[in-house]
């Protein structure tokens, strides 16, 4: 998406229309400014506040819910971008915030190093990810924040403020994953690694199999996720591990049948297909749950842990205390299998270790993440709130980037450091310069 202006000529009454990458939110911000350094992004928040305008930073859009969304100035940083320092020997790698994902982990492969975990796409920023808890899968490694070790953020002050577990810790402790709620991230510290190997193993199996071996397959794999594909019994596992080698990455017709043609050609027809056809499909689920076979690759991180998503969705996804995740899956298929719904998406279940975030959606506790999908222009509602209304019995947190009907008061009882949260917020940003209408809903006036 082209910039639409610069902290020195965007204009104050140009209107430009922001849509998320899923198309379901949509913000007309009164400029939209594009810092090309840490310093014009300083004056950008100060002139805001001078303006009487609320300010929002946004990434690539992957969010679905209005995390970003602003009337007021929308801030792109992606001009902010690239390795700025490697300390080997601390094992750290500071980004600027506006760096995508891919060109992180691209560049730290050619430093011979890498990220310990990450999430399954790699299209957003490394400070839109961050904000709002982006993860994959893990056992003993968390979220993609809970591997930052220090971050610099702008507070509605204008002042550039550093954090860490030494300076300013208990802003450290909140900002890793700050909802854009505290200030503008411009740099981020993640520990990082020497690259190595991971085999990934992917076998189909069926729902109550792998419902009934699921604590077995959590604690023999360092990572360990499955889909289910609702109207079937099918399921397909992915487990990673680490591996000595050598590298044996999938052929090339093998990587383009298995991640282009059936993951995004074949998969974007029959969701087309379905949304025209709802009533067809419980046979499609049928056929597609069996089109993926078993295969084994190894490779660097990167390459394993994260896939092309080229087909657009809707998705709503809970953590879940992990002991509660087979029940809360089990009562979801029951609903689905006694509904009239109609699910084109499979489920996705995806576990992380305790860390200690404050807002982290595993904080303090060990958890698993089920999330649902509806193929982009379906109507989701019904299904979502079905989800929800179970995923919520058990004690579920909403993951902050997708869709979910949660309040403060819920959100209140759910997270036991909400209170530390929100009194830093009343501290940092008192007139909410950084808020918004989602920031109003989920943390309160």
């Amino acid at each position: 998406m082209a910039m639409a202006g610069t902290a020195g000529t965007a204009g104050k009454n140009s209107r430009t229309a922001w849509r998320n990458w899923a198309g379901n939110v949509t913000a007309a911000p009164a400029r939209v400014v594009a810092p090309a350094s840490v310093g014009e992004l300083q004056e950008a928040v100060r002139r805001a506040a001078e303006d009487g305008l609320r300010v929002k930073a946004v990434g690539t859009g992957h969010s679905f819910t209005a995390a970003a969304a602003t009337d007021g100035v929308l801030l792109r940083p992606q001009a902010l971008s690239g390795i700025l320092a490697i300390d080997r020997a601390a094992g750290t790698v500071t980004v600027a915030a506006g760096t995508a994902l891919k060109d992180l982990n691209r560049a730290l492969a050619a430093e011979g190093l890498s990220l310990t975990n990450m999430g399954d796409i790699m299209e957003q920023t490394v400070s839109g990810a961050t904000a709002t808890g982006t993860h994959g899968t893990g056992r003993d490694s968390a979220s993609i924040a809970a591997q930052i070790r220090g971050l610099e953020l702008v507070t509605a002050d204008g002042r550039l403020l550093t954090c860490s577990e030494k300076e300013h810790p208990e802003v450290f402790a909140a900002a890793r994953i700050g909802l854009g709620a505290l200030g503008i991230v411009t740099a981020i510290t993640f520990a990082v690694e020497p690259l190595f190997l991971l085999t990934a193993r992917e076998e189909p199996m069926r729902f109550d199999r792998v419902t009934a071996e699921f604590e077995q397959h959590v604690a023999e794999n360092e990572h360990f996720e499955f889909y289910w594909f609702p109207h079937t019994g099918n399921c397909n596992t992915k487990r990673n591990n680490r591996s000595q080698g050598p590298a044996a990455p999938p052929g090339a017709v093998s990587a383009w049948v298995e991640d282009e043609l059936l993951s995004n050609g074949v998969f974007q027809a029959v969701n087309s297909l379905g949304r025209a056809f709802p009533a067809a499909i419980p046979s499609i689920a049928r056929v597609a749950s069996r089109a993926l076979s078993a295969r084994t690759y190894t490779d660097i991180p990167y390459r394993v842990f994260t896939s092309p998503r080229r087909v657009r969705f809707v998705e709503m996804e809970y953590a879940v205390p992990r002991e509660h995740a087979v029940e809360a899956l089990r009562e979801l298929k029951a609903t689905v299998d006694r509904s009239r719904l109609r699910i084109s998406f499979p489920v996705e279940v995806r576990t992380a270790p305790a860390d200690d975030i404050t807002l982290s959606t595993a904080s303090g506790r060990e958890s698993a993440y089920i999330a649902v999908h509806m193929y982009k222009g379906t109507p989701y509602q019904a299904y979502f709130t079905a989800a929800e209304r179970i995923l919520t019995a058990h004690g579920g947190r909403p993951h902050w980037g997708k869709v979910h009907t949660r309040d403060a008061e819920y959100l209140a009882r759910a997270y036991p450091r909400f209170g530390e949260f929100t009194a830093l917020r009343d501290r940092l940003d008192p007139d909410r310069l950084f808020g918004n209408d989602y920031l109003r809903r989920v943390l309160g006036d």
